[in-house]
């Protein structure tokens, strides 16, 4: 029994006259959709891509789509074009043997439809060539398919942004395995910034490269500083007479305890700025910028009531006793 006659314009959804590179579009458009990369276990998928990758094979080559063309339904009558089916006399005119790629693994001869098969020969073929490189970064047609490069984050504490360090990151695989990986982490890293580790992406298949893993960096939340751009900030709390007479303070840092000195009559909200105590490369650190606010005594003797009193009317003159 003859195999079916495979309308390839209406598979990848183009008008007859539809030109090489709508063609191309077409196929792109419906080859991310259907991928069995990004539809895993779907065997309609794989099957639907199966039917856009041969019907793009014939339709992008200029000579076989002419025969595709000519032919139309009746198909079966190929041997009278000189031999283009599988039984011809002349052979193949394609080439047996044309090798391609299809989800990154080599197919056997049953990679294309029956119809296929007979109308153009018994080649072997392993996908269509996809202008050099499927839709997902992988090389198609005669170069080896490269397994998808695969993203996710990374947090990591402040301290380890600016001395740098080794972290450990768990990623689940797709059979729900868990693979922990050491992420060595470069000091003055930036937030947003991406650790490529190659090789550890998603598989490539048989003989074929891995896709790449990377991490895009995520500073964790600090219990002491909150971080704007290059910058940190932390509020140091003093009170009222160390704000009015000035004094001495210890201040964290990321690289441990410091003094700062709290100058006379400070209000409350003034910021003063730690050179080099933030973030980013040692040669361009950012600052720590140490934000006062003043807190007041919350219970009073009577002797310390008096006194407050007594400089509130005080203040309230001018200062003039």
């Amino acid at each position: 029994m003859a195999p079916e006659y495979k309308d390839y314009y209406k598979t990848l959804g183009v008008a007859r006259s539809a030109t090489k590179d709508e063609i191309s579009k077409a196929y792109k458009k419906l080859a991310k959709k259907y991928h069995p990369d990004l539809n895993p276990g779907d065997k309609s998928a794989e099957e639907k891509f199966k039917d856009i990758t041969e019907a793009y094979e014939v339709l992008k080559d200029d000579e076989k789509r002419k025969l595709y063309d000519q032919l139309g339904p009746d198909w079966q009558n190929a041997s009278q074009f000189g031999g283009f089916g599988r039984g011809g006399a002349q052979g193949n005119p394609f080439g047996n043997g044309t090798q391609f790629t299809f989800n990154g693994q080599r197919m056997d001869g049953r990679g294309f439809s029956d119809f296929f098969e007979t109308l153009f020969g018994g080649g072997r073929f392993e996908g269509a060539q996809f202008d050099g490189q499927d839709p997902f970064g992988g090389f198609s047609g005669r170069h080896p398919q490269r397994g998808r490069d695969v993203e996710a984050e990374i947090e990591i504490p402040l301290e380890v942004a600016v001395k740098g360090g080794e972290r450990q990151i768990s990623l689940q695989e797709g059979n729900g395995q868990i693979r922990t990986l050491k992420v060595n982490i470069p000091a003055g890293i930036k937030e947003g910034a991406r650790l490529r580790l190659g090789g550890q992406g998603h598989p490539g298949g048989r003989g074929v490269p891995n896709g790449d893993l990377f991490l895009k960096v995520r500073f964790a939340n600090h219990p002491l500083f909150a971080v704007e751009g290059n910058d940190l900030v932390h509020e140091v709390r003093v009170m009222p007479w160390v704000a009015a007479l000035g004094g001495r303070v210890r201040v964290p840092t990321l690289d441990g305890e410091v003094e700062v000195g709290i100058p006379a009559g400070t209000s409350s909200g003034r910021k003063l700025r730690l050179r080099g105590k933030g973030l980013g490369p040692a040669a361009s650190r950012g600052d720590l910028l140490v934000r006062i606010g003043i807190d007041s005594p919350k219970q009073l003797s009577d002797r310390e009531r008096q006194l407050w009193q007594e400089l509130a009317s005080l203040n309230s003159r001018g200062g003039k006793e």
